[in-house]
């Protein structure tokens, strides 16, 4: 199942390395299909927890302005060069608040595996397909694993 993810207009997902994207997109695929063998109020509870999940902007402007306030105390001696790490990390937020993207989104999605928050949905949606809230995903027919195929699908549409 590889062609379900065609989100071309996430600009973070498509400056991401593949590998990561891969690892991303897999993750999700799991989750579906172990949720395709599930019964429907075992899919609720995870969907609140994908409510309250972070996506890659957020998670990026808070170790941005982690690493801002970090410079700043370490810096608040006279000739200290902390002060640099506020600058740079400043500057890269502005980067990723004007362009969406940028080395913040990039590192905190690698090292952490943050989505963004179209993947996020695309989970959900696919989820909420399964538990039965659209018509297009087949109750019983081909098994869960074409169930979890036909909801990644829907979730694209």
């Amino acid at each position: 199942m590889e062609s379900w993810n065609q989100t071309s207009a996430d600009v973070v997902r498509s400056h991401a390395a593949s590998g990561v994207n891969k690892r991303i997109d897999e993750r999700v695929e799991r989750c579906v299909r172990y949720m395709a063998q599930q019964d429907r109020k075992e899919i609720s509870p995870y969907l609140n927890k994908l409510e309250r999940e972070w996506d890659v902007g957020r998670a990026a402007m808070v170790v941005g302005s982690v690493a801002t306030v970090v410079g700043l105390w370490w810096g608040r001696r006279p000739g200290s060069r902390w002060r640099v790490l506020s600058g740079v990390a400043a500057g890269l937020m502005l980067q990723q608040g004007v362009f969406g993207f940028g080395p913040l989104a990039e590192l905190v999605r690698a090292v952490g595996g943050v989505r963004t928050r179209r993947e996020i949905d695309l989970e959900k949606f696919a989820l909420k397909a399964l538990r039965g809230d659209f018509e297009r995903i087949p109750k019983n027919d081909g098994g869960p694993l074409a169930r979890a195929n036909a909801a990644l699908v829907a979730a694209q549409s």
